[in-house]
């Protein structure tokens, strides 16, 4: 909790300060994207650090929980990059990765405390906003990343981007980190069975416990700032992560095998604060909303390229990667859905599960 206030105050200090430009920083561990109930420390940009542009008429500050070559940071990126370009100046984002303002649930908290104006985040912190999120932490939901955006980008998927709205967040648009893979130090693994008695760590989501769990793991949730520390001293054996998070933490310092068991896609939804967005003028907002629709494609593409070049960089540097059968990791992880798709609150709600559904089968 005490780190928690201390990021959201960092926020705070920061969004008066009004730095500009989604500014370079210090490289540190970095969050995956991930929930995590503990906020890592925020740090303030070096003294004597340059920022990318200056501040604007109407200056916006953003934070993420990813290194600089981030996919992520990329995109937010691209987002003040035309937004500016469309205000003549305007309208500026400020953009701080490596969690420096927090975990991705201080990042949430801090849209609607209005001491953040943007962010993007993985879903899994939003189970705690709304249950419509809650049908992306189903395993193997997604066969291909062509199924998966279209489900985001369909109708369903845009009524779930707009679902925190009356809790004072505006989904702007779909991000994505691609799909989640399992890295350990023991063996490669190729069976549910391999496994046994791993321990892993995963989101601080349920459902994500409970599919290593029927698989006979040991899911162990902490902040994502500690998990190379952890790694590195033997206190977890493994951890699970999309192929950009596992090559820019450079966890295959750590890891000795990369399993691609795809278990998960991760959308990232980009979000804005409401009472923000709505003090805009009409023209900066359409502009802010023009610049994240033209942002997506730029940053899908960023995680297919650093995915693919990710994977050849992570075996140049000796990691050992293998492509299991995922069948049987299907079959074991069955029940999550039994016992998760039905109604009541923390439950994927079964119509959604079933218009989501319809959209899979309709671009198989």
């Amino acid at each position: 909790m005490k780190k928690r206030v201390l990021a959201i105050a960092m926020a705070a200090t920061i969004c008066m300060a009004v730095f500009a430009g989604c500014s370079e920083k210090t490289e540190a561990p970095a969050e995956d994207t991930a929930q995590e109930e503990t906020a890592t420390d925020g740090e303030t940009p070096a003294e004597g650090e340059e920022s990318s542009t200056s501040s604007g008429e109407y200056a916006m500050i953003a934070g993420t929980s990813v290194p600089d070559a981030h996919p992520y940071m990329l995109g937010m990126n691209k987002i003040g990059e035309l937004v500016s370009a469309k205000t003549d100046g305007k309208v500026t984002l400020d953009c701080f990765g490596n969690s420096q303002l927090g975990s991705e649930r201080d990042l949430i908290e801090g849209i609607q405390l209005g001491t953040l104006q943007m962010t993007c985040v993985s879903t899994a912190p939003l189970s705690g906003f709304t249950d419509m999120f809650l049908v992306f932490d189903l395993p193997f939901l997604f066969e291909t990343t062509e199924i998966a955006r279209a489900v985001v980008d369909s109708e369903v998927g845009l009524e779930i981007l707009h679902s925190v709205e009356e809790q004072g967040i505006i989904g702007l648009g779909w991000f994505e980190n691609g799909f989640r893979n399992v890295t350990n130090n023991k063996l490669p693994i190729e069976k549910p069975e391999d496994l046994k008695g791993i321990k892993i760590r995963t989101m601080e989501n349920q459902m994500h416990m409970a599919a290593f769990q029927v698989m006979g793991a040991d899911p162990t949730p902490m902040a994502m700032g500690e998990v190379f520390t952890a790694l590195q001293q033997g206190t977890i054996d493994a951890e699970e992560n999309p192929v950009p998070i596992i090559e820019t933490n450079k966890f295959d310092e750590v890891q000795k095998y990369l399993s691609m068991t795809g278990h998960l896609y991760s959308p990232t939804p980009v979000f804005i604060s409401k009472d923000y967005f709505e003090s805009l003028p009409a023209e900066y907002q359409a502009a802010v909303k023009e610049a994240t629709d033209e942002a997506v494609p730029y940053q899908r593409e960023q995680i297919d390229i650093q995915t693919e070049e990710g994977l050849k960089m992570l075996e140049e540097r000796g990691m050992v990667v293998n492509y299991p059968d995922v069948k049987p990791f299907q079959e074991a992880t069955a029940s999550i859905y039994t016992d998760y798709v039905k109604e009541g609150a923390g439950y994927v709600s079964p119509e959604i599960y079933a218009r989501v559904q319809e959209v899979i089968e309709a671009n198989k």
